[in-house]
């Protein structure tokens, strides 16, 4: 029997006491923290294969006080405290310093913005990877503009987005990448989490000595191990049900379409038994654990009395409570599912395991009983624990997606500079400068050429517009080498952008015009066809063909001279006698195309 090697000491102590063989650990392992409302859960592990995941070593600890509330951090030190005892004890375990660890954050203060964006074309292309970057870039913008604008007194920090769905002149599409199209669009999930609990989660684990190598979100954790991909082409709601809050997510056509999350979980329970049996937090929860596994509980109140209740009893007392979350829960899926009920649901997390969650969460939904179940030990044969007999149930799902999370999607923090200004970024492993960019505010109109003041005219009273001349693109350096907004960037790279230029006004004079060009008039003179050029108005006003056109001007063709100006543009002066179609005419008279004019000297 071959036995993962946790570390020397512990090799020894197996080989001299069992006599069994064991392996050596891979060179790189994976250590995930799971920090909750009631507990923290270490684990280190590392992935074989495509999806075989090995932990060497676990452990788990209780905060002593109630260092966070809700899924939140309000106590840095004591939470370090419990961190570094975890890091520790797995040090011991594995026999290796760690340094680097991945993490999560509750979705307890997390806002979502859905939106969509699109990038159009002059003509059809080849949509290329750029164009791709450029057009979620957009949409990330919007996004973050839209949070900034409904929070204007709190800075949030994007920790991550999914592209819901793709379309191509209007049609959906999986993948845009080689299609040729003018138009390409995206319908995009943006994520947000306020700066103060990011911060916070980095806070205790620097204190802890640990570098973050990874931070996603919860429910995307969860998601990893409970729904796997070919799962999430169906209607799914995963709900994780921790201490302090349940963090949801929908699925549905391949994708995660949405996530939530209310402010209330297995705590609550808990406090509800508090105070119907009189006993502190610890008893309660014990008692809590039991209801499922017990006929009859026996604990000791806070009165020092031995006491005994029956799980019947336990279920009635937390039932208000049970009823509240699963209304709220179920409230919530439907509102992010768009007011329908979704096909199944998969509940995660020490909460959900009360023995009435699952059937009053299924009455809330109005869904078969069967299609609400909790995800433990089915969707976890594909990891192989420490020693046999340990118990795999849904509190396992969250840390092990953790530690998943680094190698499917690479969300590593890295830290970089934009004009000399530091910026942390959450990096999928395709993170670039526009990325940097965007994260620093930097608006996509000082990134792209820019054309010049446009010249807006009116020709005979049909609208016109003189695009003015385009600018150059902003001078992007990374590390002083030459590079684009799709240049990929690493940890600590220094990134100069030059802001883009906008090109010269529009510039147009009369005789650049078409007609002004091509058309003229003709008149019978002295028996004579003579073709004359057209005159033209301007605001009412005869100018000529050096006029230089001006933003909002009226330009309007003539249909005809004055005997004046054709006797000026002929340079014929004075003449005794002027006929236009044979009448006598002064200067006032109109003539028209084709008219015939005699002109006696």
């Amino acid at each position: 029997m071959n036995v993962v090697l946790f570390g020397s000491k512990m090799a020894q102590r197996l080989q001299k006491e069992r006599g069994i063989t064991v392996t050596k650990l891979p060179q790189q392992l994976v250590f995930g923290l799971d920090i909750g409302t009631r507990s923290i859960v270490g684990t280190v592990g590392y992935k074989t294969g495509e999806r075989k995941f090995t932990i060497v070593a676990q452990s788990i600890r209780f905060h002593e006080t109630r260092a966070m509330l809700d899924g939140q951090i309000h106590d840095i030190e004591k939470v370090a405290e419990t961190i570094g005892i975890v890091k520790r004890e797995l040090e011991e375990k594995i026999d290796r310093k760690l340094t680097e660890v991945c993490i999560a954050a509750a979705g307890r203060v997390l806002k979502t913005v859905e939106t969509s964006c699109d990038l159009e074309f002059d003509e059809d292309t080849i949509i290329e990877p750029e164009h791709i970057r450029t057009l979620v870039a957009g949409g990330i913008e919007k996004a973050y503009a839209q949070i900034k604008a409904e929070n204007s007194d709190e800075i949030f920090s994007c920790v991550g987005h999914t592209v819901i769905r793709y379309y191509l002149n209007g049609f959906l599409m999986t993948n845009l990448e080689s299609h040729r199209g003018k138009k390409i669009a995206a319908d995009i999930i943006a994520t947000f989490l306020p700066q103060e609990v990011v911060e916070s989660l980095y806070a205790a684990v620097e204190k802890a000595g640990l570098d973050v190598a990874d931070m996603t979100l919860e429910p995307i954790a969860a998601i990893n191990v409970a729904i796997p991909g070919n799962y999430r082409l169906l209607n799914i709601a995963l709900v994780d049900v921790g201490a302090g809050t349940s963090d949801i997510c929908v699925t549905k056509d391949g994708s995660i379409v949405a996530y939530g999350m209310i402010p209330k979980a297995g705590d609550a329970i808990t406090e509800s038994i508090m105070q119907a049996y009189l006993v502190d937090f610890d008893t309660a929860e014990k008692i809590k654990l039991n209801t499922g596994k017990k006929k009859d509980i026996q604990y000791k109140d806070i009165m020092g009395t031995k006491l005994k209740v029956s799980a019947e009893d336990v279920k009635a007392q937390a039932d208000p409570v049970v009823d509240d979350i699963t209304r709220q829960v179920a409230d919530k899926i439907l509102e992010l599912n768009g007011g329908k009920p979704v096909s199944a649901v998969f509940v995660v997390g020490g909460g959900g395991k009360f023995p009435t969650f699952i059937p009053q969460l299924a009455d809330r939904l109005g869904i078969p009983k069967e299609r609400v179940a909790l995800r433990g030990a089915e969707v976890l044969d594909f990891v192989k624990f420490p020693e046999d007999g340990f118990s795999k149930d849904s509190t396992l799902v969250t840390p092990i997606g953790i530690c998943l999370n680094y190698y499917e999607a690479k969300n590593n923090i890295i830290f970089v500079t934009v004009n000399k200004e530091r910026i942390k970024l959450y990096d999928n492993g395709k993170t670039a400068v526009m990325d940097a960019a965007a994260k620093l505010g930097f608006p996509n109109e000082r990134l792209f050429p820019r054309t010049g003041k446009s010249l807006n005219f009116t020709f005979n009273g049909e609208r016109r517009m003189l695009r003015g001349e385009m600018g150059e693109a902003a001078v992007i350096k990374v590390n002083g080498k030459p590079a684009s907004i799709s240049t990929l960037i690493t940890n600590y790279d220094e990134i100069t952008i030059k802001d883009s230029t906008a090109g010269k006004p529009a510039k147009l004079l009369l005789s650049e015009l078409k007609e002004a060009k091509t058309d003229s008039i003709v008149f019978t003179i002295n028996g004579k066809n003579v073709r004359m050029p057209r005159l033209f108005l301007a605001n009412g006003k005869q100018v000529g063909k050096d006029y230089r056109i001006s933003e909002g001007d009226s330009i309007v063709k003539k249909d005809f001279y004055l005997v004046s100006e054709l006797l000026e543009a002929l340079d014929m002066q004075k003449p005794s006698l002027v006929e236009v179609n044979h009448v006598p005419a002064d200067n006032y008279v109109r003539i028209f195309e084709n008219f015939t004019v005699d002109i006696k000297v």
